[in-house]
């Protein structure tokens, strides 16, 4: 028995951060000191709080340690490991009240959450199944193979309101019953793992934090439409998660709880890993499944859906990590549980990964109905440096733009469609009055035009045709018809793509369209960039009355654009000026804007 346990955080963000450093040098320390059977050290998944990483926490103290250097450890085991006393200046200042420290689930960031598919991330080893285990860990599929016959566990998900967390929101029971109902010597369950959306990274930490908890729901539901095999579709690089799932898999296995007689049981499912080369379109549930099949991933047409012709011609189900994560939880606390969390429409939490311009970047589980401003100004802390909120992107280049006017709108499946938006699996970026609307829907629409499989026309050309245009008019090219133009190529690609990839690759256009269609006149009438980031539209100028003439931009300029004498106003020539703003930056006394 341990006086003190010693959790560190061993997800990607943390790791990237030396983490693993840190765990050694601990180790190093704690045998130093003679304390290797007092205190334990415990590699977690991801705590959420991704900004402060890397991230330590003793217990039963509860201290909460950020940002912790490997050259912090001599001190830490010193004075708190050793002598018991705290650190307080390691400590997430948020966590220090007086003299007192308060429990982290009492810090802004962690009060207003609410953790499901998240539970044991930050606070198990995942490389230990005796610790997921100590956690309810395969209660629920005991419970299911020998209290429950297949069609009450299709209706105890059915009822509990769960929709599918990778961005259709399609109902996970009703999914599961399509594939119940089809006759086959074989059926498949399939996890969609392969996040491709940019700043997502939900589903990795939950591979990473609670891999077990994807392994049980899964047999689940292959108990559930009669399934015996199962494959998790994860992208290459996620290393850690695939090093992970790997383990709890062979775990599984040593225990019984995969394998052949599940529990004693006539029951048995096995699951395998396949691992994506970082495709797109390969999230999209028929490109997915061909790709497991070891061909080009590309989307069919549908119907016939994965349910009745799946995975080799076979029914399969494929839901993606975070809905299977809130599988065990819905049986072994029933559906009404569930169904009490979120709205009527949208039961349960959703799992959001915050970041972009804001205080507190990393992981986020909110129930469904939660405001777009409690997540931004309470959970994450606001837009830093005193900048004002100008919008928020979800659901990836599949999503939209959510304005100001729009914060106090509850985020669900249904409401964020109703302004343009989507759920999508997760990402929330947040931007501040200093970014380009433009550019923004030039970003995301330049990842669909490079990710796009090239299978239908509409999503390979319509895609350029409208990247063209979006090129046009940041360059200063562009012309009010052609914002026009845009608008009905948008909705043609919309209407005419095969797969959900080019269905919803115009999203973050529209959006932008709707909301902010007065940039993108500034753009094509007045020839300007309002939030100054697009550079052919920007132009340097020198304010007389600021200019000190010390020469310290005249002498950093490239191309020599900047023209005065010492101790006289200088002036920079527009027909040289090539915008790096290196002037700007040198300039001692805010005499140099952007227009």
């Amino acid at each position: 028995m341990y006086r003190s346990n010693v959790l560190v955080c061993g997800g990607t963000g943390c790791t990237s951060s030396n983490s693993e450093l840190i765990i050694e040098k601990l180790k190093e320390e704690i045998a130093a000191k003679g304390l290797e059977k007092e205190v334990n050290v415990i590699r977690t998944g991801c705590f959420g709080l991704c900004a402060l990483g890397p991230i330590m926490i003793v217990y039963p103290e509860g201290s909460f340690y950020s940002m912790v250097k490997v050259e912090d450890i001599p001190e830490i085991v010193e004075e708190h490991l050793l002598k018991g006393r705290i650190v307080k200046r390691l400590l997430y200042q948020e966590t220090v009240e007086q003299d007192t420290i308060k429990s982290l689930n009492h810090t802004p960031f962690y009060e207003k959450q609410k953790r499901v598919a998240l539970r044991n991330c930050g606070v198990i080893n995942p490389e230990k199944i005796d610790e997921y285990i100590a956690m309810d860990g395969y209660a629920a599929l005991g419970k299911v193979l020998t209290e429950m016959t297949p069609q009450q566990v299709i209706d105890e998900i059915k009822a509990s309101g769960l929709r599918g967390r990778g961005g259709g929101g399609f109902p996970t029971g009703l999914k599961w019953s399509f594939a119940a109902a089809n006759e086959a010597d074989q059926k498949y369950v399939g996890c969609n793992a392969d996040e491709g959306d940019p700043g997502a990274f939900m589903d990795r930490s939950v591979l990473e934090g609670d891999p077990h908890s994807v392994l049980e729901a899964m047999a689940i539901a292959g108990y559930a439409i009669g399934a015996s095999k199962g494959y998790i579709y994860v992208r290459a690089e996620y290393p850690i998660a695939v090093h992970r799932l790997q383990i709890a898999i062979d775990q599984a296995h040593e225990y019984g709880l995969l394998g052949d007689n599940i529990f004693g049981t006539d029951f048995s499912f096995d699951i395998q890993l396949r691992l994506g080369a970082g495709a797109f379109v390969c999230g999209e549930e028929t490109a997915l499944l061909t790709s497991i099949e070891g061909k080009r991933g590309e989307p069919r047409p549908r119907p016939p859906f994965p349910a009745v012709k799946g995975l080799y011609g076979k029914p399969t189900i494929l839901n993606n990590v975070e809905t299977y994560a809130n599988i065990c939880q819905i049986i072994l606390n029933g559906a009404q549980w569930f169904k009490d969390m979120g709205t009527e429409k949208s039961a349960g939490t959703k799992v959001f990964a915050l970041g972009g311009k804001i205080k507190h970047t990393g992981l986020v589980e909110v129930e469904m109905g939660t405001t777009l401003r409690e997540i931004v100004e309470e959970i994450g802390g606001g837009v830093p440096g005193g900048r004002k909120f100008k919008a928020a992107q979800t659901g990836g280049p599949s999503g939209g733009c959510i304005p100001a006017s729009h914060l106090d709108v509850p985020i669900d499946y249904d409401n964020l469609i109703a302004i343009g938006s989507m759920m999508g699996s997760g990402g929330l970026i947040v931007m501040d009055d200093t970014t380009c609307m433009v550019d923004i829907a030039k970003f995301f629409l330049e990842f669909t035009v490079d990710e796009s499989c090239g299978k239908c026309t509409p999503c390979r050309i319509g895609t350029k045709r409208l990247l063209e245009m979006l090129d046009k008019i940041t360059m200063g090219q562009g012309t009010p018809e052609m914002i026009d133009e845009m608008e009905k190529l948008c909705y043609y690609i919309k209407e005419n793509s095969l797969c959900g990839l080019g269905q919803t690759a115009p999203n973050p256009v529209l959006s932008t369209l709707h909301f902010f269609r007065d940039e993108y006149m500034a753009h094509v009438v007045d020839k300007k960039c309002p939030a100054h980031v697009c550079k052919k539209l920007l132009q340097y100028k020198i304010i007389e009355d600021k200019c000190r003439g010390c020469t310290a931009c005249s002498r950093v300029c490239p191309v020599g654009a900047i023209q005065g004498s010492v101790k006289q106003p200088h002036v920079i020539d527009p027909n040289k000026c090539i915008k790096c703003g290196a002037c700007m930056e040198k300039c001692k006394f805010d005499a140099i804007i952007k227009e």
